[in-house]
């Protein structure tokens, strides 16, 4: 129940605790997961609240009732779920959603549709959802999940609540063993991964890489041989490190918010990073860098990727 992440994700909690007791939802929600382990976990339990009669939050004041066992077995009848068909979540998936959610809810007065891994939404989904978003219906609400909130379009984002999650990576973890249980679970790589001193090296050399782009910009291209295509070989290895990268900037981006980092401590370089861009600049490098790792799956030429990648976080000069 919702109360059981009252310490643990104290922000989220409190702001849909305080919805929930002056009954003021949103038509639509966009958890920023940043990893989480139990995101999935605390949406179910927002969820159960909602469509609760009572609007209970814990265990204690209503025990486990039928409703949320049927919740639990994934067959209550007013929730949706939509996962990725492959790689991306299809137009045919929303059309569907519609067309299942013209219909009156069975039971009470709300319907619920969950969809996972937002930033997976191909061109036509994101589109047919965002006039879904646009025109809310009563008693409809849209839970919308990403581990990354920048790759999701941003007229959608506009039109959500936007929750984040809070990773709690172990004190005793270092950045780089929590990068690399993040790729592991991203990429289900082989348990070397974990172990591996080589990976070690590899990132270590991304953020030197990056550390280095910020301090020279576009001089970086005469030295992208060793900084970069030494090291980074493999489809793979390119994926892996843009995700990284990723990481790095979605942290600095925290720090020049505000907000706790989830991986990488602050130090003298990422302050310096900090005070030499804008908070729209490093939007704009989160999504160049995601918009890259299309490029990769389509096996573009890493060599042109690199340069073309640093030419548009200059701002395409």
């Amino acid at each position: 129940m919702l109360d059981e992440y009252k310490k643990t994700q104290h922000i989220a909690y409190k702001i849909l605790n305080t919805s929930v007791k002056k009954n003021t939802f949103s038509h639509a929600y966009l958890f920023d997961t940043n990893g989480f382990p139990e995101s999935s976990k605390i949406i179910m339990s927002f969820v159960k609240t909602l469509l609760c009669p009572n609007k209970y939050t814990n265990k204690e004041k209503c025990g486990e009732c039928h409703q949320c066992e049927v919740i639990e077995s994934g067959n209550f009848p007013e929730i949706k779920i939509i996962n990725p068909d492959g790689m991306w979540i299809k137009k045919k998936q929303l059309q569907e959603l519609q067309s299942e959610f013209g219909e009156k809810a069975i039971i009470g007065n709300k319907r619920i549709y969950i969809i996972n891994h937002a930033d997976r939404l191909n061109t036509s989904a994101a589109n047919s959802i965002l006039k879904f978003l646009e025109e809310p219906e009563e008693g409809i609400i849209a839970i919308l999940q990403t581990d990354n909130i920048y790759s999701v379009l941003e007229t959608i984002r506009s039109r959500c609540q936007i929750i984040r999650l809070t990773n709690i990576p172990k004190k005793e973890e270092t950045p780089i063993k929590t990068i690399k249980k993040i790729l592991f679970l991203n990429r289900k790589n082989s348990k070397e991964l974990i172990n591996s001193e080589e990976i070690d090296f590899k990132i270590n050399k991304i953020i030197e890489f990056v550390n280095y782009y910020e301090l020279h910009h576009l001089d970086t291209i005469l030295f992208i041989n060793k900084l970069w295509l030494e090291h980074i070989k493999t489809k793979n290895e390119m994926l892996d490190a843009f995700d990284v990268m990723i990481m790095y900037y979605k942290d600095i981006l925290n720090i020049k918010l505000g907000t706790n980092p989830d991986i990488f401590e602050q130090n003298r370089i990422i302050n310096q990073i900090i005070d030499n861009n804008k908070t729209n600049d490093l939007y704009n490098k989160i999504k160049i860098l995601n918009q890259k790792k299309q490029n990769i799956k389509n096996n573009a030429n890493s060599k042109l990727l690199m340069d073309k990648l640093i030419i548009d976080l200059e701002g395409g000069i």
